[in-house]
């Protein structure tokens, strides 16, 4: 579902995060189209029809040992609204760092709070994911880092994966947002395992990928264990905590709007 709003700032931006996830009765929230009704509506009532496809990517392409991980639910934003200037990887060069990957080690929402429990930036984006297609993908599409970190709830009752797929421009990122479509069978990212925290992507899942200018931003998320939600409402609160870590993007579109205007 998309809002509209102010998209000529990084301000505007940055207010702007995180609200295109699922529909929700909650002020602020346009009502959602027939597809995404349908679509939650699969998630929710037909969950079995989920499983069986994911059962289906058994035999798909380049699949990791066992059953390959992969959302039960996925909505994904192609429209990066905000971060046109540094829709090319030319405006935005610098390498993602360790500590840059790292900086979100407390994120915390309304009653959700989230620790970081372990992350990891890599220059080798086919070890990060599985599937030909995706894989294949992001090399086709320059992407020269790959982000990953996994979060625990203070409760632990969640869990959560961050990523960030480093492109060489918008349009690469439009393609690997296609590709993670689970309908395709392409393949997706491994999910990060950590210490201490509940094996991830067994059981009903959730997941959303948005165009950060040239980054694709993945969240995905669960309850600890699989469990099915009460409500795609509650993951949709999840994740929105959870894209917090995406924050410091917004560093680098300063950055790159900064020198564009001194330019």
């Amino acid at each position: 579902m998309i809002e509209a709003r102010d998209t000529g700032s990084p301000e505007a931006a940055r207010k702007g995060r995180g609200r295109d996830f699922w529909p929700a009765d909650k002020p602020g929230r346009k009502a959602p189209s027939p597809k995404l009704l349908l679509g939650a509506a699969a998630a929710l009532v037909a969950v079995v029809v989920a499983v069986v496809a994911v059962v289906m990517f058994t035999g798909g392409e380049d699949a990791p040992p066992g059953k390959p991980l992969v959302p039960t639910a996925f909505t994904p934003d192609f429209n990066g609204e905000g971060f046109q200037q540094i829709a090319d990887r030319s405006a935005d060069r610098r390498e993602i760092t360790a500590a840059e990957a790292a900086a979100a080690k407390k994120l915390q929402s309304g009653k959700y709070s989230f620790t970081l429990a372990r992350s990891e930036v890599t220059a080798d984006c086919k070890a990060a994911a599985w599937g030909t297609r995706l894989q294949g993908d992001l090399a086709k599409f320059g992407c020269t880092q790959i982000v990953r970190s996994a979060y625990v709830s203070a409760d632990k009752k969640h869990v959560g994966q961050f990523a960030v797929a480093n492109m060489k421009n918008a349009q690469g990122v439009t393609q690997i947002l296609r590709d993670l479509q689970t309908e395709t069978g392409a393949g997706w990212l491994k999910p990060l395992d950590a210490k201490g925290v509940p094996a991830f992507g067994s059981g009903f899942s959730a997941a959303y990928a948005k165009s950060y200018g040239h980054y694709a931003v993945i969240t995905w998320v669960e309850r600890a264990g699989g469990g099915q939600p009460a409500s795609l409402n509650e993951l949709i609160d999840v994740s929105l905590v959870i894209e917090g870590a995406a924050d410091f993007l917004y560093g680098r579109l300063d950055l790159a709007s900064n020198a564009g205007a001194g330019q």
